[in-house]
Order: C-alpha cells, then sequence, then structure tokens
C-alpha cells in the first residue's frame, strides 16, 4: 500500500535545537521538499527560566507563530517532538558549515532538512498585494449575530464620494478563515475587496466566527450558522445610509458558495450572487472525486486512488447511518484499515492520528457538508448568479459542480445566470500547471486578472456602479 494514501496533503512542520544559547537563540531557516515543492520553514528560539522555547512560522503555508514542544540537547544531537503534527526532528550541529543537518520524521516519511541562522524575514513576492495610496476608505467594523450570541469583526472599504454605494459581502471557503482569506502566503479576499472598491463598490469582508478579532465558537458550526452570519452582515449593512440596500451583491468561494445561495434564497434583499468555486452536488461527490484528482496529481497509481475512494466511502456509510457510537464506529473501520496495512504504515497509523482524523469526520460542520445537497437551495434563488470555476480546480471539479448549478437554477425558473469554467485556473482561481495543492504556495499569482475582470464586467452590467 503506498503511503501516499496516508497523507496526500501532508503538512510538514519541523523544530530544531542546538547545544550552544548563543548559537541557537534567533531565527533559523530551511525548506522541506515535498512531491516536488519546497516548504520553508522559520523557527525562532528563545532561552527562558525553564529551557527553550520555540515558535515556528511556514511563510509557504501562511502560518506564523506555531508553538513548538520539547527541545532537547544531549551532546551534539537535536532531538525535538512537534505533538500538534505528531513529528520529530533528529539533527546534528556542523560547526564547519555552521549549519544544522538533520532528518524530519512523520507519518512513516523521513525528509532532509538542514536549518541556517538568519534574522532576515523570508520575502513573498506577491505582486498583487494591495498597496498605498488607497483611492477609497477603510472602516474597521463589528456586527453583532445576536441570534448566535457573537461578534464578527471586519473591514468594509467604501469608495470614495458621497451617496449609497452598492456592496459585495464575500463570504470565506472551509474552515477557520480570516477576513483576507489568507492563505499559503495568499491573501484573496483583500485583492478581490481592493479591486472591486477601485471600480466603484462597498466591500465587506469578516472574521470568521471565533477566528481573528470574531468572537464565538467555531467548531460546533455547520455552513448553517456560517449563512447565519452573513445574514447579520446583510441586516448591518442595510442599516447604513452609505449602502445602497437594494444592491447588496454576495460573492462566497469554495464553501462560500455554499453559503451564499442559502442566505440569498431566503432574503429578498440580496441583488445578486457570485459563485467562485462553489460546490453544486453534495459533500459527499465532492470528496470522493476530489480524493482521486488530488491522489492522481501526488502521483498515487489507479490502485491506491481506488482503495483511497473504498476507504472514503466505507466512512462515509458509516457517517450517514449515524446513531450512537458514530466516533467508536468510525475508530473501529480505521482500525480495519489499519490491520491491511505494511509493518511501517501501521506504525505511521498512531492511535492519536486515528482519534484527530475520527473528530474532524464526526464534527457537526463535516456531517451537514457531507449530506446537504445545494440543488433544492439553488432552485430558490431567483436573483443574478455568475458561477466561475476553475479548469484545473481539483477541489471542487468544474464540469460536475457547474452542471449542477446551472441545472438547479433552471430547474428553478431562473434565468437570470452566467457559468464560466476559465481555462489554466485551480480552485484560488491562479493560473497554474497542475491544480495541485502543492502549487498553491509557489504560484505568485493571488487571483486571476480574468476572474476579477469577469466579476466586475457583471457587476457593472447587472447593478450599475459609478465606475471611477
Amino acid at each position: 500500500m503506498n503511503r501516499k494514501r496516508l497523507f496526500p496533503l501532508l503538512v510538514v512542520l519541523a523544530l530544531i535545537s542546538t547545544a550552544g544559547a548563543q548559537e541557537l537563540t534567533g531565527s533559523w531557516q530551511g525548506a522541506l521538499e515535498v512531491m516536488g515543492a519546497k516548504l520553508r520553514l522559520v523557527f525562532h528560539f528563545e532561552k527562558s527560566d525553564s529551557g527553550w522555547t520555540a515558535l515556528l512560522d511556514s511563510p509557504d503555508q501562511g502560518a506564523k507563530g506555531i508553538p513548538c514542544g520539547q527541545v532537547r540537547t544531549p551532546a551534539d544531537s537535536l532531538i525535538v517532538e512537534v505533538p500538534v503534527v505528531h513529528g520529530s526532528y533528529l539533527a546534528l550541529y556542523s560547526p564547519d558549515s555552521l549549519r544544522y543537518d538533520g532528518v524530519w520524521r512523520q507519518g512513516g516519511l523521513e525528509l532532509p532538512l538542514q536549518l541556517v541562522k538568519s534574522d532576515q524575514p523570508v520575502q513573498m513576492n506577491r505582486p498583487q498585494e494591495p498597496r498605498p495610496p488607497f483611492p477609497y476608505r477603510s472602516e474597521e467594523v463589528t456586527i453583532p449575530n445576536k441570534r448566535a450570541g457573537l461578534t464578527l469583526a471586519g473591514t468594509l472599504t467604501l469608495p470614495e464620494g458621497e451617496g449609497r454605494h452598492p456592496a459585495v459581502i464575500l463570504i470565506t471557503g472551509s474552515g477557520a478563515q480570516n477576513r483576507d482569506e489568507a492563505i499559503m502566503g495568499h491573501r484573496p479576499f483583500w485583492v478581490i475587496a481592493d479591486h472591486l472598491s477601485r471600480s466603484g463598490f462597498a466591500v465587506l469582508r469578516c472574521d470568521d466566527r471565533g477566528t481573528g478579532a470574531s468572537t464565538g465558537d467555531i467548531a460546533s458550526a455547520t455552513s448553517l450558522d456560517f449563512a447565519g452570519d452573513v445574514a447579520a452582515q446583510v441586516d448591518a449593512l442595510v442599516r447604513r445610509p452609505d449602502i445602497d440596500k437594494k444592491r447588496i451583491i454576495l460573492a462566497g468561494h469554495s464553501e462560500g458558495g455554499l453559503i451564499a445561495p442559502m442566505v440569498a434564497a431566503k432574503n429578498k434583499k440580496i441583488a445578486g450572487i457570485i459563485l467562485l468555486a462553489g460546490p453544486g452536488v453534495t459533500g459527499e461527490k465532492i470528496m470522493l472525486a476530489q480524493g482521486e484528482l488530488i491522489g492522481r496529481a501526488a502521483g498515487q497509481d489507479e490502485a491506491t486512488v481506488k482503495q483511497n475512494r473504498r476507504i472514503q466511502e466505507i466512512l462515509f456509510a458509516i457517517m450517514k447511518e449515524g446513531g450512537e457510537g458514530l466516533e467508536e464506529k468510525l475508530r473501529a473501520a480505521m482500525a480495519a484499515q489499519r490491520s491491511e496495512m505494511s509493518a511501517s504504515e501501521q506504525a505511521a497509523m498512531t492511535d492519536q492520528l486515528i482519534d484527530m482524523q475520527v473528530k474532524q469526520l464526526a464534527s457537526p460542520w463535516f456531517r451537514f457538508f457531507l449530506t446537504h445537497d445545494p440543488a433544492p437551495v439553488l432552485r430558490k434563488v431567483k436573483c443574478p448568479v455568475l458561477a466561475l470555476n476553475g479548469e484545473l480546480d481539483l477541489q471542487v471539479p468544474p464540469d460536475e459542480n457547474l452542471a449542477a448549478i446551472a441545472s438547479a437554477l433552471h430547474a428553478g425558473g431562473n434565468k437570470r445566470f452566467e457559468i464560466h469554467k476559465l481555462s489554466g485556473l485551480n480552485h484560488l482561481f491562479q493560473t497554474a500547471k497542475t491544480g495541485g495543492v502543492d502549487e498553491y504556495s509557489l504560484i505568485e499569482e493571488t487571483f486571476s486578472p480574468r476572474a476579477l475582470e469577469l466579476m466586475t464586467n457583471w457587476l457593472a452590467r447587472d447593478f450599475y456602479p459609478l465606475m471611477p
């Protein structure tokens, strides 16, 4: 059995120590090579009364300040545990080359890692990152969702000038996302907000509940709860004297494209919606297709791809059956799969890893996403719709999902929709070669100008803002 099956989306993190305080204190940089992609790591070490403490940055993954575990320095060896990812790092210091040479171990993999000391910040070339001066105003806002008992924090960008502006609310994808939907060094929602506000639209983007400056609990939330958060944002904009309450548009990416129709189907205040890689079929169908596409892109052979799908189908069947003891049933199924693995794979598939996966699968969010069918909701959407997807999207495959969106809208009698599959773009709407997840951080482009132009032209035609 191919070990790639265990970690097709491996997130590799490491930590290191050294024998001398004068050598270790400070920042150390290195890179891991995973499936042909380099992931840069930066470790920040400090000496405390109780020993060494460390924080880890993974710039290519957009992660900063990750707390590290125990750091030990027996003799010239370096032994570091990273419990959050069930990994470890072993290394030796080379005084001739002034670096650490070691091996990062995780999930049955052993990856070489060299670290050199450098206090220079890692530079990420992101040419689309907005830079001042800005021809619009930015306002930090807080929005109560009284029904959920939480407060959302966000940024509202407003075109210069008096009067009521048409407004776009940006809705993030799955996971704990901040208002910029930051991922792997990119901030696509900031790029979109900057572009649209320069084109005459107010844009609201908020941190997800329980993320950034927003309050609330994200762990127990489902897409329905997030739809409630978006509805609260709509209500907040309607009350503002500088927003045209008849021209409020929702634009959702990935899961956000699932949430936007939920809100629009119930709220007549919504003038239109934009679906960016939005699902048109159930989460189960998306996950099964996603697993196959990403597996092949990662180099898995067909036997492994089919085996992965079989495992997914077993777990999803258990989840759909539901009932008491769900976590125990999932854990037993994973343990049965582990018994069929090689000795090295069994060692990598630890009880801790199984527990982590069981918690994820049994979470309220995943259980809702797995069985939710967007079609009945889309049939209730009567406002104009723009649906975009990248040809190379491996996470929300374009053909099946765009066709399902078009079919549902047509069945509901909505004739005001456009569907576009954009050549050469991935799930993040970057110009890509394969669409593989490993490309996301390596591509300098954050969001395709073609996609931005399509969005702006559609908005200008249907919602006639005063373009600058």
